[in-house]
């Protein structure tokens, strides 16, 4: 986030705001720990994951965790789609096994706070007992206001008419990086300045670098009546794979 954006973060109502440039990108190049909440791991969509030795996970783990030991880690990884949010929980190796699957290039990926005695000492829903679900699964799931990836390659395209794409991010980021097909440029400060620009009589799709800044202006516009979603993806991501348009 810009320290323009924190300063509208402000304005929309957002608390306690600050700013690390470098953000969560060099956070995690630089291989340091990101924690999840205990809500997103009881109700988020993720790949939660025991990374302890099987002995322990049938003693005792958290409801809903996958036992992929950590030697066995990379193996099962494969057929795990990379945008899925992979929560991990363990002993010694756990901040290894943090590093090798963002390695392989998973790009939401955190810790267990305290791991599976934190969880426990915090009241967290444990099982015990034989382990059934073997296979790693997940489809992802669209979250309040969210808009699909085929919806919004449908507008890229220009192939839905009745939809428009806004990009919220800054204007050096587009002469840098380009833009997609059938897509405006109003950065997320100056959105609400420029909602005149924005028909109300069609779907206005919103996008950033990775979804965040599209967030708080698809509350910002929802606000004002715009029928608005936004997409919650890494632009560079393989998935989003729209036609773009060089600078």
């Amino acid at each position: 986030m810009s320290t323009a954006s924190a300063g509208l973060a402000k304005k929309l109502g957002y608390n306690n705001v600050r700013v690390y440039l470098d953000g969560e990108p060099a956070w995690s190049k630089a291989n340091l720990p990101t924690y999840s909440t205990t809500e997103f791991i009881k109700h988020g969509n993720v790949v939660l994951i025991d990374i302890r030795p099987t002995n322990k996970a049938i003693a005792g783990r958290i409801k809903g965790a996958y036992s992929v030991p950590y030697d066995m880690l990379e193996d099962r990884l494969d057929d795990v789609p990379r945008n899925a949010p992979i929560v991990l929980y363990g002993d010694k190796e756990v901040l290894q096994a943090m590093s090798d699957v963002r390695e392989e290039g998973f790009n939401f990926v955190s810790l267990v706070k305290g791991g599976y005695q934190g969880w426990v000492k915090a009241g967290g829903e444990i099982e015990k007992g034989p382990i059934f679900n073997t296979e790693i699964k997940w489809v992802r799931k669209l979250g309040k206001g969210e808009v699909s990836v085929a919806d919004f390659r449908k507008a890229a395209s220009g192939e839905d008419k009745n939809a428009i794409i806004v990009d919220a991010r800054t204007k050096e980021e587009v002469a840098e990086l380009g833009i997609f097909k059938n897509t405006i440029n109003i950065p997320l400060d100056e959105i609400p300045a420029r909602m005149n620009e924005l028909p109300k009589d069609k779907k206005i799709y919103v996008h950033c670098s990775t979804g965040a800044r599209a967030d708080m202006a698809y509350n910002e516009l929802v606000k004002h009546g715009f029928d608005v979603k936004f997409l919650l993806l890494n632009i560079k991501d393989a998935e989003c794979d729209c036609e773009i348009i060089r600078p």
